[in-house]
């Protein structure tokens, strides 16, 4: 039977991961998109010999790991370079996604991505929760827990797909402006709700 998949997205600094640590305390398995990223381009991997064989050896460190900040400043310059990567890497981490997906066993599966909706990953979902906080706190987090500039995080948020976008493509928000336990007891009520709909799609 295949799994009830929830998409859990949110800006960066929103508190996505916050969110998907306590759900997954409840015994809710979660795929991470970001951590999959990382899985396909392990040292020995098809996705990093190909990155390897077109880009060359200066994008490894010295251990042979992908250097991502010496790629990201490749791919930021280059539009058909960036093209290539996201050829590449989209098709491999989409099908890892999918089979982690189909092995989970929980009552329910999230999916947590921060680009749910920009690279069409909701398709695969039944029902998205976006975590939600106002621009200016995306900023003010991220900055403090990255140790980043302004400008920089403002950059990130504007290549993303807008609040307002997001907001109106979500089955679900939850607040996470609020106190911690104001929060939480209101992805508590969230948590039961999924549970009924993952129950439904089962009978």
């Amino acid at each position: 039977m295949a799994n009830w998949i929830l998409g859990l997205t949110g800006g960066i600094g929103a508190g996505k991961t916050t969110v998907s640590d306590h759900l997954n305390k409840l015994g809710i398995c979660v795929v991470d998109a970001d951590v999959v990223a990382r899985e396909v381009v392990e040292p020995g991997s098809n996705g990093l010999n190909a990155i390897v064989a077109y880009f060359g050896k200066q994008i490894l460190t010295d251990d042979g790991t992908l250097d991502r900040q010496a790629l990201r400043g490749i791919i930021f310059a280059d539009k058909d370079k960036k093209h290539w990567l996201n050829n590449l890497l989209h098709p491999l981490i989409r099908t890892r996604l999918l089979a982690q997906l189909a092995h989970a066993d929980s009552h329910y599966v999230i999916l947590s991505a921060p680009l749910l909706f920009e690279n069409g990953l909701d398709k695969y979902c039944d029902k998205t929760l976006l975590v939600d906080v106002p621009v200016e706190v995306q900023v003010a987090r991220t900055c403090a827990r990255d140790n980043a500039h302004q400008q920089q995080v403002e950059q990130i948020i504007a290549a993303q797909m807008s609040r307002a976008d997001k907001r109106a493509k979500a089955d679900f928000i939850l607040n996470n402006n609020q106190p911690l336990d104001a929060m939480q007891a209101q992805l508590a009520t969230l948590h039961q709700t999924f549970l009924q709909l993952a129950e439904a799609h089962h009978a």
